[in-house]
């Protein structure tokens, strides 16, 4: 079964400083940055903004007092339970000013990569146990025989690679997808994360769908934190990439004006599925894009570098799929495919089901159904491509009859005349033109 989310450990507020496992100056200086540049005086609302428990905060404010960066205002602010507000010195506002001039980060303290990494062992996508029940619902809406429903399972809940060939037209990128949504439990994002006191965006809303925790009322005013606020629950995440998949996409992101850096894509699908659909119609050749997933492939870890040339390991924890029209052995070498663990072939239905597809995608366009027109096609139209069917034929074939209905002012109908006219635009006739 899915694992629901309380079945994911979630990360633990930290309860002091010494838990945070993060650089002492790193921290105090990404807490007066913040101040600094949200010009917030109340330890509550720091407590939101670098996302720490307020005892934590109160501890780094107390340690910056020391130090003479923060000094109290002698105010009480009756709104905020009569909280102390804080300031900066002339002192901390020139830290500040310094510390922004090395990193312009601020705000959501970052997670060490150390402690990610266990977080991400807890959560793993290789934990996850799919049903043929789950995955034939999450497929709900395609018409996949029980051979390939068997092979895809397997593949799923071992939370290795997958390379799905075949004909174009058949249905893989909805497969992939289907797979994703059987994933269906959540797991927790980091904002960002800390390697050598440098710091990673991690979390993005453009990939990570964030989800209310178990058992939290959307409505309430005062929201308890029931893990590290310093992550965000989300569902499982999904990645999906085409030809516009380049290499330099798998590095890290530097941005030189904020000195900060971005999680590459594989890395922001940690403990979800990482999509390269259309493999082959790269500018990078095939060979090549799989070569850089080897390593991550067979040892669970990928390798990234920093600016300086640095280099260090985080984890791959990714379900990857491949899907290609391409034989694999005309754009794979041996060691290539070896490395790729599961190999399953997408083949276009046979007239049984390709007929369940027809009619379920005439339903679904309130299109009615034609015995004679039906006949027409099987046995007049098909046998001129040899009979070979295609998930993709029988919404284009709809969609077309639709379209020439609306064009000459008749209700929705079949007929040969009209099929013949919807065959006309499936294919281009092979023909030398004169230029």
């Amino acid at each position: 079964m899915n694992a629901p989310t309380s079945a994911v450990m979630a990360p633990p507020p930290p309860k002091t400083l010494a838990d945070m496992r993060l650089p002492i100056v790193m921290m105090r200086d990404i807490l007066i940055k913040t101040i600094f540049r949200k010009n917030l005086d109340l330890v509550s609302d720091l407590s939101k903004a670098v996302s720490l428990p307020i005892p934590v905060v109160q501890e780094l404010v107390d340690m910056c007092r020391t130090q003479r960066l923060i000094e109290a205002t002698g105010t009480l602010n009756a709104q905020n339970g009569n909280e102390m507000g804080y300031q900066l010195t002339d002192a901390g506002k020139a830290r500040a000013l310094d510390a922004l001039a090395q990193s312009e980060y601020f705000g959501p303290m970052p997670v060490p990569l150390e402690v990610y990494k266990e977080q991400v062992k807890r959560q793993s996508v290789r934990n996850m146990q799919i049903t043929r029940a789950q995955l034939s619902n999450a497929m709900g809406h395609l018409i996949i025989p029980d051979e390939l429903l068997g092979n895809l399972g397997p593949a799923v809940s071992a939370g290795r690679s997958i390379l799905m060939y075949g004909p174009p037209g058949n249905g893989k990128s909805s497969i992939s997808n289907g797979i994703r949504d059987a994933l269906g439990d959540h797991v927790y994002v980091p904002r960002a994360i800390e390697y050598a006191s440098q710091v990673i965006t991690v979390f993005d809303p453009i990939v990570h769908n964030e989800v209310e925790e178990a058992g939290q009322d959307p409505t309430s005013l005062r929201r308890i934190t029931r893990f590290d606020a310093r992550y965000v629950c989300c569902e499982r995440p999904s990645v999906i990439t085409g030809g516009e998949l380049t290499l330099d996409m798998l590095d890290l992101v530097y941005n030189p004006t904020a000195k900060t850096y971005q999680a590459p894509l594989q890395l922001k699908s940690t403990g979800g599925i990482f999509i390269v659909d259309d493999l082959g119609r790269q500018k990078e050749p095939p060979q090549s894009i799989v070569n850089r997933w080897i390593v991550p492939l067979e040892e669970s870890k990928d390798i990234l570098a920093l600016q300086s040339g640095e280099k260090f390991e985080v984890p791959f924890d990714t379900l990857v799929i491949f899907s290609t029209n391409f034989h694999p052995n005309e754009i794979f070498d041996t060691a290539a495919l070896r490395r790729i663990f599961f190999k399953i072939k997408i083949d276009g239905p046979n007239q049984a089901n390709f007929l369940k597809i027809f009619a379920m995608m005439a339903k679904k366009r309130k299109m009615p159904l034609d015995e004679a027109t039906l006949i027409h096609l099987l046995k007049n139209k098909y046998p001129t491509i040899d009979n070979i069917y295609a998930n993709y034929q029988p919404i284009f074939l709809i969609d077309q009859i639709i379209a020439i209905c609306d064009f000459e002012g008749i209700p929705y109908q079949m007929s040969p005349e009209l099929m013949d006219r919807a065959w006309a635009n499936m294919f281009v006739k092979d023909e030398h033109i004169v230029r």
